[in-house]
């Protein structure tokens, strides 16, 4: 769980990064998507520390 929660909160960071540089509702899109990875990283990493 900690090593996808990891993962997926680099992705989110890549993601908010290439986003900013497209343009259009391409970017857009890819900004959600990254956010989308970064709180489902948080998610993951809250849940392993609550065991």
């Amino acid at each position: 769980m900690k090593v996808i929660g990891i993962l997926l909160l680099i992705l989110g960071v890549i993601g908010i990064v290439l986003g900013g540089m497209m343009v259009g509702d391409i970017g857009i899109a890819a900004i959600i998507g990254s956010i989308t990875a970064l709180l489902s990283g948080i998610g993951f990493l809250i849940a392993k520390n609550k065991k």
